[in-house]
């Protein structure tokens, strides 16, 4: 059979990701946190504010570490998800609207239900109300990491619902910060964005076959965005969106969107988000008072993540699936659904990086938001884990069976077809002899 790529085996090898990013950003955050808040605070501070400077002619970006990070490689995670979303979209799991609606129902109440809960949590308070996205964002790589140390407990159906639905929540997520989440805007880079974006558009149509000129041309519309006073990370998305399906090089045909996908997908996983994890989730504990925990803004995120999520995401898939809309996913449970919907309040890198965004680098809280979001979201993978490995039973050994059943049905036509052919004059009651003795 060779090497040859199922897709099948494309989901596997990407749930395998998700699970080593999954245990990265949990041992990356322990290190922060410890760094964070020992003698070695003033080595962890200083990596965090490493000025980082770029000139080119008139064009100069200086920005410390920390702002490198979020705005600049998350700009290649979500240029990742542009290309998950993409390719979802053209001929994945969201390639039909049968396909999307229980994922798309269940991604609109996990970010509505969150977000209300938040807002009576804060109402009345403008500052604070800047936050109401916060506990509306999953962290696809954490939830499908948990899910994926169940292994094969969990239904692969259940598995492609969660990715899906984490999906269309990280187009969500997209959705409100260029709405939301968008400063004084400059004219001139708007300008040279768009020019920017015009240009991919046309070499996706053209069939331009080199990744080099979309990626230089994409650094370009980075450049604008980031000057623009949009955030910079959309220019990631829009760039994937431009990003050809299939094209041809040399004669030879290939997909530029799932080689380049393929490629990103492990440095995404193993290195970016880790990162973008160390230099964020390292918060002051010592500063933290149980009055401030208990404030609006942490309540508000803890309860929108770990409350809100869980409710909106099952209740909406309930109604989608009691009114025949959708169906519930082949082989799995209520109790499994319901498991999976309190996963998805794993909030924290996308709550993280939406809470730089909604309060920029403020002590306001004292970090109390933050730590709310790793809270949370450890709270939500670890509920969600007891509960599908309760109601999700490790298989009975269906797997050995199955081969033990197939290796005697492989050894009945075998010894069938060698009877045939070598001992054709064999009479009819001596083969009956040699199949029962081969049960």
């Amino acid at each position: 059979m060779g090497n040859q790529s199922t897709p099948m085996t494309y989901i596997e090898s990407f749930f395998k990701k998700e699970s080593t990013a999954g245990i990265l950003l949990i041992i990356v955050t322990i290190i922060a946190l410890t760094l964070r808040n020992t003698h070695l605070f003033e080595y962890y501070d200083f990596f965090l504010h490493i000025p980082v400077e770029i000139r080119l002619g008139p064009l100069n970006i200086a920005k410390p570490l920390i702002l490198w990070i979020n705005d600049g490689l998350m700009a290649v995670f979500f240029f990742l998800i542009g290309l998950e979303v993409k390719r979802e979209l053209m001929e994945g799991h969201l390639s039909s609207l049968s396909q999307i609606v229980l994922p798309g129902f269940a991604a609109v109440g996990g970010m509505l239900v969150p977000a209300l809960i938040y807002v009576a949590y804060n109402q009345g308070d403008e500052f604070a109300m800047r936050g109401w996205a916060i506990p509306t964002a999953t962290d696809i790589a954490f939830a499908l990491g948990v899910l994926s140390l169940l292994g094969n407990r969990v239904p692969i159906s259940l598995k492609i619902f969660l990715m899906a639905l984490a999906i269309i929540d990280d187009l969500g997520a997209i959705v409100v910060i260029a709405i939301f989440y968008t400063v004084e805007l400059s004219t001139t880079s708007i300008i040279t964005a768009a020019a920017a974006l015009t240009t991919l558009i046309i070499m996706n149509q053209l069939k331009v076959a080199s990744r080099a000129a979309f990626i230089f041309v994409g650094l370009i519309l980075w450049v604008s965005v980031l000057k623009s006073g949009v955030h910079a990370t959309l220019a990631g998305v829009a760039l994937a969106f431009t990003i050809p399906m299939n094209s041809v090089k040399k004669g030879k045909e290939f997909s530029m969107l799932k080689e380049t996908e393929d490629q990103l997908h492990t440095w995404v996983a193993i290195f970016i988000l880790p990162l973008f994890a160390f230099v964020n989730a390292g918060i002051n504990l010592q500063g933290i008072s149980v009055e401030k925990l208990f404030g609006g803004v942490p309540m508000g995120i803890f309860m929108g993540l770990f409350v809100g999520k869980q409710l909106g995401v099952f209740s909406f898939s309930l109604v989608a699936i009691k009114l025949g809309w959708a169906k519930l996913p082949d082989s799995t449970n209520w109790w499994q659904l319901y498991a999976v919907s309190i996963l998805t309040g794993i909030g924290f890198t996308m709550s993280i990086f939406v809470n730089t965004l909604a309060f920029g680098d403020t002590r306001l809280f004292d970090s109390a938001d933050k730590l709310a979001i790793i809270i949370a979201s450890f709270t939500s993978g670890l509920a969600g884990y007891i509960l599908l490995r309760i109601f999700s039973p490790a298989p009975k050994e269906n797997s050995e069976t199955n081969s033990e059943e197939y290796s005697k049905e492989y050894s009945k036509e075998s010894l069938e077809k060698n009877s045939e052919e070598t001992q054709i004059e064999t009479s009819e009651p001596a083969i009956n002899q040699i199949k029962k003795e081969n049960h």
